[in-house]
């Protein structure tokens, strides 16, 4: 029996599959990860923090998703809260590992290069220093990193895994030919995620351009007068925020083109999800959509949990749009459903079903500033308690591009899904060829690289 630093004495530490992985590395040969690795915690921001529109960015749980990570959605903090924690920051190469929750065990690789960019104390970072980072990557994201992560955590209800836990993990040894193999994999992988951004970018650039707000700048007044009439009378609300100079602005702009509507009239739905009672192993089940599955463009799959199909009344159809009515920094995000197979929406998801324009279009203009702008216009409340309401999302002014425009703007989207597919595919190479050199030998895995890249 392998030995056992963690004195785990129950049956499921000792589970056949764990067994198996320990014969396999034992037998290839391997390093305690903090042999070969910097291990170190993150931060939580400090009592009476709070996020900011601008700043720093902060690096949490759901940033990291088993592939690169990405901060373009991650909230700010200002400089003073940095001065704070500046200590637990990411740099270039690091692996970001998530240690509590129902997320627990997502990998994620930095490739980006910022001076400043602060870390959640929900994740911990992982700075090689013998083996290369993206092989290193590659194994913890392979079944043996998810079996020794699932086998090392502890708790039920709220999971966690220590840093003590992970610094003892262990990490098969690779020859030097291997190791470039799979970093080259990992790193055009990577390359091709960043020509998928770009993609999508284009997509945005152009849709500004043709509505003319390209080179938009906000009215940075804090107050815009109006009568009665012009606000409580028409609108009924009394909130300040609500009246800023730069949402006239932009809805003057959206009116200029003479092709508009507001979203309530081009939709044959706008409604928003119920709280599911979500099921196991009955077979008539779907897919549930939450918030946090509700991404720029697009759905993320990761940990769903399903619902009885038979229980709902509402479902998520092929080319609705999805916008996420939630959370602060997520909150308006919005992104086509292009799968056949229907889905539930969580209470916290706003289903948008209409013919008028191309959903990968409509998508894209939510995620602007032409629909960003409107959804801070519209949501209620502060802190993390904001919502933003179908009926309020009915309000929103939608341009309606010339369909030549709507097109170009699809095959740009669908491009970016394109790059994005080839990229997921060669970190499953990746992956799969770690696996492979430990159960076989290196050889083999380079004979699948060669047959499979």
């Amino acid at each position: 029996m392998s030995e056992n630093l963690t004195q785990r004495i129950d049956s499921e530490y000792f589970l056949k599959k764990f067994l198996a992985d320990d014969f396999n590395l034992e037998r290839v040969g391997f390093k305690r990860l903090d042999n070969i690795a910097e291990v170190k915690g993150g931060k939580r921001l400090p009592l009476g923090e709070t996020f900011s529109n601008e700043g720093i960015p902060y690096i949490r749980a759901e940033d990291v998703k088993n592939g690169f990570v990405d901060y373009e959605n991650s909230p700010k903090i200002s400089e003073q809260t940095y001065e704070k924690i500046k200590r637990y920051k990411t740099t270039f190469n690091d692996i970001l590992l998530t240690i509590v929750g129902n997320s627990i065990g997502d990998v994620g690789l930095v490739k980006f290069r910022l001076d400043r960019c602060n870390l959640t104390e929900n994740c911990v970072r992982v700075f090689s220093k013998e083996v290369n980072p993206e092989v290193l990557f590659a194994y913890l994201i392979s079944d043996y990193g998810q079996n020794t992560i699932e086998r090392e955590k502890v708790g039920t209800a709220q999971p966690k895994l220590a840093i003590e836990r992970i610094s003892n993990f262990k990490i098969p040894k690779f020859g030097s030919n291997l190791q470039r193999e799979v970093s080259d994999l990992v790193n055009f992988s990577n390359k091709l995620i960043t020509e998928s951004k770009s993609s999508y970018q284009k997509a945005e650039q152009l849709l500004l351009q043709e509505i003319g707000l390209a080179d938009f700048t906000p009215n940075q007044e804090p107050v815009n007068v109006k009568s009665f009439q012009e606000s409580f009378g028409t609108s009924g609300r009394l909130d300040a925020e609500y009246y800023q100079a730069k949402y006239d602005e932009l809805e003057s702009e959206i009116i200029k083109t003479g092709s508009y509507s507001t979203l309530g009239k081009l939709s044959k739905l706008i409604s928003r999800g119920k709280q599911p009672l979500y099921s196991e192993n009955d077979s008539k089940v779907l897919m549930v959509i939450n918030s946090k599955h509700v991404r720029e463009n697009k759905i993320i799959f990761d940990n769903t949990r399903v619902a009885l199909e038979d229980d709902c009344t509402l479902f998520i159809e092929e080319n609705d749009v999805v916008i996420n009515g939630t959370g602060v920094g997520t909150i308006g995000r919005a992104a086509p459903y292009l799968y056949k197979t229907k889905a539930i929406p969580d209470n916290h998801v706003t289903i948008i079903r209409q013919e008028s324009v191309s959903p990968l279009y409509l998508s894209v203009y939510l995620n602007t500033i032409a629909g960003q702008y409107q959804v801070e216009k519209y949501f209620k409340g502060s802190s993390g308690q904001i919502e933003l309401y179908p009926d309020d999302i009915s309000n929103f002014l939608i341009w309606i591009a010339p369909k030549d425009v709507q097109a170009q703007i699809e095959e740009m989207i669908l491009s970016a899904f394109k790059l994005e597919n080839q990229s997921n595919h060669l970190l499953e190479v990746a992956k799969r060829a770690v696996e492979i050199a430990i159960e076989e030998s290196e050889e083999v895995a380079m004979e699948y690289i060669k047959h499979n890249n």
